[in-house]
């Protein structure tokens, strides 16, 4: 061959290279300076704007809130319990003299009781109230030294105490770092300290039932830190099963998505094949049900003259019932095998992308832990929104109120100074009554608007982290599609196409990523709105408003779910084609729509074999985790269910994070399938780019181009010149 042969069939093979590279998507993904350009650039503005607000939301409530005031108890005066460098350094537990007067389990759990609190450093272990202290007192001296460490500062004189003073004291033990009743059932009987009443410091004999009705939830809440210890005790005992059962999950998951190129079709057809027997033994089962009831007497009363019954077995005695059965079972049987009939074609199409998926992800194995990325940016905005959250919530000054136990005194509940409480008139007009520390507020403009930035904080969070999981849907799907569009795979996929796909989101579609995630997000605010409209009104009896939440519940669920399928395609269509988010999302649409038919068999058939496979991971490594620490030298643990628990569940999230990442293969494999079968028709110039299975399931061939004719022409005479 000559020199200028050479150089014709070289020049010949740059042109056709060129004409069909440009020719079809791959351009676009492989010529980012000249055919992208930023999409959505004000929403990209509004995004970076919110988000430098975001910062100094945070900064302001880091400046103004003090999260001691949530996590740590404070008593009657506004001190932390157990605050250094306070009088209250050693007393880091909170104390209420009256518990009685708690009667709603949420006020203690939001730690304020109208009831004088102190700080101490151990519960009471003695049930007495003072009275009885003061009596015993008389007697002995002694007595005093145990009780007044659970009197208020400067208070040194048992004889003498006024009226709202009056405290008893429980056998108490500590939880959430508050005393609480240590109650005791024995032989079904609730006692405290083995007593089943007491006195209420005004003379009265009150049952300990009393006492669980005024901490009513408490009891639930001391059940469920002993069930805490134990379970703490059981991870300290299987931690080391639990991980091996998670690296196999992940193990696991990882050869089943590499193995559904050669069992994909198999596992499909296996599982069609064995509904389709397990409904025919169906019908057979009732037609023989309905053949031995046909001549029994009563049998052939009909189903409206019994009505209803709660006992299902009663029907189970009608020959009605397995007729009914019977027709909707060959209903089911005769719809399965028509569309096996007639979407036979779809169906193979839909295991064929499957398989390729399965190959896509053995090209580009990178994709498959790109969801380490996703966790960590999703695990920075949760402890960022809930920082900023919990700032918020802190922010404020000690707000102080008179709490007195006179139920006429008109000055109850309002906002007093312990400083100067003494000198005024309340005291006067209601004996007795204390300026106590209620909550932490303030009359600011920024305390005003506490909630409404709370609203702020976690409208924001919301977009955030749906950006993020846009993020990670667009970056995959611009590594699969560079696998799609290369011609020769895996030779023309580009180098590192993960990395090159990220950059590309982020360059030059940030800005419609972040207009996709905020319709969502805004969405899903309403939704959250709603759902606290719904649990504010469980107790209205107005039918009408709750039948119209329920159905704009219902409607907004709908929406978000429907907005979550659109966006997934219409980053997609950014990756391959680099368009704005609505252009994107018209054409994803419209090209769905024309192929709604495909769309709906492989998305079934893609959530069937993915559940199964979860299922499947999830349930054999949770079982051989079982019985591994049920047979190991692991020592005895409380509950054997909670390293089964812990491993199945982690195990599906770990099934659910890779299969997630062949989801989106699939879905994007499936659009560009789609977009190669309307934009190419296999000439030379604009040749199919799916694969050989998929073309030869529709009958599709790609044409040689002339220039590779005659070089293969060309060789074969090679050997002829030169004998």
């Amino acid at each position: 061959m000559t020199t200028s042969q050479l150089a014709y069939i070289h020049s010949a093979l740059q042109v056709y290279t060129y004409e069909s590279l440009t020719s079809s998507p791959l351009h676009s993904l492989f010529s980012h300076s000249h055919c992208r350009g930023c999409t959505d650039v004000l929403c990209c503005v509004i995004f970076v704007i919110v988000i430098l607000g975001y910062i100094v939301l945070g900064t302001v409530a880091w400046l103004h809130g003090d999260p001691r005031k949530v996590v740590y108890p404070t008593d009657s005066y506004g001190q932390f319990c157990g605050q250094q460098g306070t009088p209250n350094a050693n007393k880091a537990i909170l104390f209420y003299f009256n518990i009685l007067q708690c009667a709603n389990p949420t006020v203690l759990i939001n730690l304020q009781c109208p009831t004088t609190q102190l700080c101490v450093s151990k519960c009471p272990d003695r049930f007495a109230t003072y009275i009885d202290m003061q009596y015993n007192y008389r007697r002995n001296k002694s007595y005093w030294d145990y009780y007044k460490l659970f009197c208020k500062p400067g208070f040194n004189n048992p004889d003498k105490v006024p009226l709202n003073d009056i405290f008893k004291v429980n056998v108490l033990f500590v939880i959430l770092q508050r005393c609480f009743p240590d109650f005791i059932t024995r032989n079904g009987t609730l006692t405290v300290a083995n007593k089943t009443s007491f006195k209420d410091g005004h003379g009265k004999i009150r049952s300990v039932v009393d006492l669980r009705d005024a901490a009513n939830g408490i009891t639930s809440l001391l059940d469920a830190k002993e069930v805490g210890v134990k379970i703490f005790e059981d991870y300290a005992s299987s931690w080391f099963w639990i991980l091996i059962g998670l690296v196999i999950s992940m193990l696991v998951s990882l050869i089943f998505i590499l193995l559904l190129r050669f069992t994909a079709g198999v596992l499909f057809w296996m599982v069609i094949f064995g509904v389709i027997a397990a409904v025919g033994y169906g019908i057979w089962h009732c037609y023989w049900e309905y053949s031995s009831l046909k001549g029994k007497p009563d049998s052939d009363i009909t189903i409206s003259d019994i009505g209803f019954q709660t006992d299902f077995r009663v029907y189970l005695q009608l020959s009605q019932t397995w007729l009914i059965f019977m027709i909707s079972l060959a209903v089911i049987e005769a719809i399965i095998i028509l569309v096996l009939i007639f979407l036979r074609n779809r169906v193979r199409i839909a295991i064929a992308l499957l398989k390729e998926g399965s190959k896509a992800i053995g090209c580009i194995m990178s994709t498959l832990f790109y969801p380490i990325i996703t966790f960590l940016l999703l695990a920075l905005c949760i402890a960022y929104w809930a920082v900023t959250a919990v700032f918020l919530a802190s922010s404020g000054d000690a707000v102080y109120k008179v709490m007195s136990t006179l139920p006429d005194c008109k000055y109850t509940n309002l906002t007093c100074d312990p400083e100067t409480f003494s000198q005024s008139n309340v005291t006067k007009l209601c004996p007795g009554s204390q300026c106590t520390f209620a909550f932490y507020g303030g009359e600011s403009l920024y305390h005003r608007y506490i909630f409404v930035l709370q609203l702020c904080n976690l409208l924001v969070f919301l977009w955030l982290v749906n950006f993020t999981i846009a993020l990670g849907q667009c970056t995959l799907a611009g590594a699969f599609a560079s696998y799609y569009w290369a011609l020769r795979k895996p030779a023309d996929i580009p180098p590192c196409p993960l990395a090159s796909s990220f950059g590309r989101a982020l360059r030059y579609h940030t800005g419609s990523l972040a207009f996709g995630a905020l319709i969502l997000s805004i969405v899903q605010f309403i939704r959250i709105i709603l759902e606290y409209l719904d649990h504010k009104l469980k107790g209205a009896h107005n039918a009408f408003t709750r039948f119209l939440l329920c159905c704009l519940k219902c409607c907004f669920w709908c929406l978000e779910h429907f907005i979550k399928f659109m966006n997934r395609n219409a980053y997609i269509m950014i990756s391959i084609y680099g368009k704005n988010f609505c252009a994107s999302a018209r054409d994803a649409f419209f090209l769905l729509m024309r192929n709604v038919m495909r769309v709906a068999v492989l998305d079934k058939v893609t959530d069937f074999l993915l559940f199964l496979g979860k299922l499947l991971i999830s349930g054999s490594v949770g079982e051989s985790t079982f019985s591994s620490v049920a047979y190991s030298q692991v020592p005895s643990l409380n509950y054997y269910w909670v390293p089964l628990l812990t491993v199945i569940f982690g195990s599906y999230m770990i099934a659910h994070g890779f299969f997630n990442v062949y989801a989106m293969c699939v879905d994007t494999l499936f659009l560009c399938f789609l977009l190669d079968l309307e934009k190419n028709d296999g000439s030379a110039t604009r040749p199919y780019y799916m694969g050989s299975s998929l073309r030869a399931i529709l009958n599709k061939k790609n044409k040689r181009p002339e220039e590779k004719k005659k070089r293969r022409k060309h060789k074969k005479e090679q050997p002829n010149k030169r004998h």
